[in-house]
């Protein structure tokens, strides 16, 4: 057993084992007596062995309870040895660190980087000596691992066959996951225990165009978890470099899930050379749901910022032509052939003509973010290409930099600084990642030109090169490619069908949001997003960084527009604006189309007065796949906003205000669902109240079937 000192003054310091060398031969004699370290909290307890066949394990402990047993840990190469089967403790050190450090943006202005660290260098001598480094990093609420391989004479360059990890959970828990899939994740969530996944799985949406599911018991990460003694874990992944992302693939009579990578056309998983470290793998416990949602340990598992300069990084709410082309009420091309919904409810025709992308229309969007004090407008459809590109696995098909004739990008950019508005670029890649390598310096320095400093991308369809999918190597060094040289040219990026979030935000702040996930305009042209969609993005998706779910629909019912339609948001408008703050994302989209807005400017008020930076959060309520609520504080001022959403059941939330400053008197705006609404029923009903509030209130929110509130806290003077 190793004891810890305590760190003064938040300095890193790093404490060496003494006796190392009789303690490793102890260890590599005997797997009775594992290395074990603890949170600094003492709440989590992570062993690690190294049994008498040689194989590295590991298991952890929460209050004394154990949530993962005896679990593998390994690397196969191709080729080469096998990191795994035959290995021995060559040094063991520990460190303890505690510092804060401060995001360029975020949802608290502060973030406690406190953990202890153990590293096991381990050498294999199945053929040939060879070093692997384990590294282990435990928190108060969870832990990371991850594999290192140093420079070393026997091992430069080396193909990775599969890795070994492994976590053994304890029984046949409840989780939330979506089916494994290494193209897409943009499938809803099941809620099952583990032995239904494999059956559970078949059941999959049919609408998404690039699935290409793993059959058998395979999940996606982050995958959420709770046990029957209430014990809830998230297990994701940290820093995702250079290296294929992560699926779970679960045996449903044991429990115990092994990670699963994306391959590439002939087999292999990653192509490395030493020295390298893996990502890492992530498990975030508690008792406590709350805690789940408001960890910042993947963050902390990420480098510190590499962009010196982050004065051009500003968050944002945005207006954009977008919804109305998932409408069907204009098309991305200008020849009137791509709308994502070409045809209403009666299989016919409602608009094949109507470009969205014109200047006359930009400017209408223009003057409403200008109007209302919205930060930026993204214009989808305005380059030339989109006649030829839905399904067609082609090449060449954008190039980035050239408009269609009835869109004047020069002039709308100027127009748009004029009125204190950016304009956000979009670049729709349609797979092609080997095209928008050639254009991407191309593209950026348009940007420049233009005066636009947002882009927002797309990789819809399948990938090019072609044998490469969304998860694997190649993409994943591709979109950080993208970000880092966006950051050359002082570009934000919010990227749609990329490989999910690990936290690389904190790296790279530049990187401000991300889809990968399902998003709203799910719910305009296929079964949708269940009710209880956005109360579990928050404990899976959102562990790994902000998502662009573009909320605050209005017009909840697609048979608004096309009498007969059955499409609708399966939310209530009240459930809309409590995602402003539910759902973080520090550019924000203003969804619906402006005269849904100036229809109901009560309730848009709510949107207008959001904040989409922040410098304190408090996760008030959570459970998974339940409800949610959390306050958060707006950056720079003594504003709170406070939104709380519900699933497919009605429920009543007691609220509690400590978070306020005492002694201090709040007006108090609530935005709730009417009495009579629901998500299917009458949706769009809502009730706003005023109240004065301090610190020392407690206050019940009633929320309707799939509904919601959201509530504005200002200070009085």
């Amino acid at each position: 057993m190793f004891t810890f000192a305590a760190i003064p003054n938040g300095k890193t310091m790093k404490f060496h084992f003494l006796h190392i060398a009789a303690f490793v031969l102890a260890l590599a004699t005997a797997s009775a007596n594992p290395v074990q370290i603890s949170s600094p909290n003492g709440k989590i307890k992570l062993r690690f062995m190294v049994d008498a066949s040689g194989q590295a394990m590991y298991s952890v402990d929460y209050k004394e309870k154990p949530v993962v047993e005896n679990s593998r840990l390994g690397i196969r190469l191709k080729d080469s040895v096998n990191f795994g089967k035959s290995f021995r403790i060559r040094k063991v050190d520990s460190a303890r660190v505690n510092e804060n450090w401060n995001p360029v943006w975020g949802e608290v202005k502060t973030i406690e980087n406190n953990y202890k660290s153990l590293s096991i260098t381990l050498e294999d001598n199945q053929r040939k000596p060879c070093v692997l480094k384990i590294q282990f990093r435990v928190f108060n609420d969870g832990l990371g691992f991850r594999y290192e391989f140093p420079e070393q004479p026997n091992m430069q360059h080396f193909v990775l066959a599969e890795e070994l990890s492994h976590f053994n959970l304890t029984g046949d828990h409840k989780i939330w996951w979506m089916p494994g899939d290494f193209d897409t994740n943009e499938y809803n969530y099941f809620t099952s225990q583990i032995s239904e996944i494999e059956k559970i799985s078949k059941k999959r949406d049919g609408a998404i165009f690039t699935a290409t599911p793993i059959k058998g018991a395979f999940v996606q990460t982050p995958l959420m978890v709770r046990s029957a003694d209430g014990i809830y874990m998230n297990i994701h992944e940290a820093a995702l470099i250079n290296y294929p992302a992560m699926d779970l693939k679960f045996n449903t009579a044991t429990f115990e899930a092994k990670s699963e990578l994306a391959n590439d056309v002939i087999g292999n998983l990653a192509y490395l050379y030493t020295p390298f470290n893996t990502p890492w793998r992530t498990l975030i416990i508690s008792d406590d749901a709350r805690d789940i949602v408001s960890s910042k340990l993947v963050l902390n598992l990420n480098e510190p910022s590499k962009i010196k300069d982050a004065s051009y990084i500003k968050p944002m709410k945005y207006v954009g032509i977008w919804l109305e082309m998932h409408l069907g009420l204009s098309t991305w091309d200008m020849a009137g052939t791509q709308a994502a919904s070409d045809a209403g409810s009666d299989g016919k025709t409602k608009n094949r003509v109507k470009h969205g992308a014109t200047t006359e229309n930009t400017r209408k969007y223009i003057d409403f973010a200008a109007k209302h004090g919205f930060g930026g407008v993204l214009v989808e459809g305005w380059n030339t290409g989109w006649e030829d590109w839905f399904g067609r696995w082609k090449e060449d098909v954008f190039d980035f930099v050239t408009p269609y004739p009835d869109y004047d990008v020069v002039y709308l950019n100027k127009y748009a600084r004029s009125k204190g508005v950016n304009m956000i670029t979009h670049h729709e890649t349609s797979g092609a990642a080997t095209n928008y390598d050639r254009w991407m310096d191309s593209a950026y320095r348009a940007m420049n030109k233009w005066g636009s400093p947002a882009l927002k991308s797309g990789y819809v369809g399948r990938i090019i090169p072609r044998g490469e999918y969304h998860d694997g190597q190649w993409m994943v060094n591709h979109y950080l490619k993208a970000i880092q040289k966006a950051a050359d040219y002082k570009i934000m990026v919010v990227a749609h069908e990329p490989v999910r979030p690990t936290g690389l935000h904190r790296t790279y702040p530049n990187f401000m949001a991300a889809e990968a996930a399902r998003g709203q305009e799910f719910n305009f042209w296929s079964e949708g997003n269940p009710p209880e969609h956005e109360t579990i993005l928050p404990f899976t998706r959102l562990v790994g960084g902000p998502m662009d779910y573009t909320p605050g629909i209005f017009k909840i019912k697609k048979s608004h527009y096309y009498p007969g339609a059955t499409e609708q948001v399966h939310t209530t408008l009240c459930k809309q604006l409590a995602l402003y703050v539910t759902l973080y994302s520090p550019v924000q989209m203003v969804t619906d189309l402006p005269e849904n807005y100036e229809a109901k400017p009560d309730a848009f008020q709510f949107i207008k007065d959001v904040a989409a930076d922040w410098d304190d959060t408090k996760v008030l309520l959570a459970e998974p796949g339940d409800y949610l609520a959390i306050a958060r504080k707006a950056k720079g001022t003594n504003n709170w906003f406070l939104g709380a959403i519900s699933d497919e059941n009605a429920r009543s939330l007691n609220l509690d205000f400590s978070f306020l400053e005492k002694g201090k008197k709040y007006s108090l705006t609530i935005y709730r669902d009417a009495p009579d609404a629901s998500w299917d029923g009458n949706p769009e009903a809502y009730v706003i109240e005023k109240k004065t509030i301090t610190s020392k209130t407690k206050m019940p929110v009633n929320l309707a079937r799939g509904g919601g509130a959201a509530m504005s806290i200002f200070p009085m003077p």
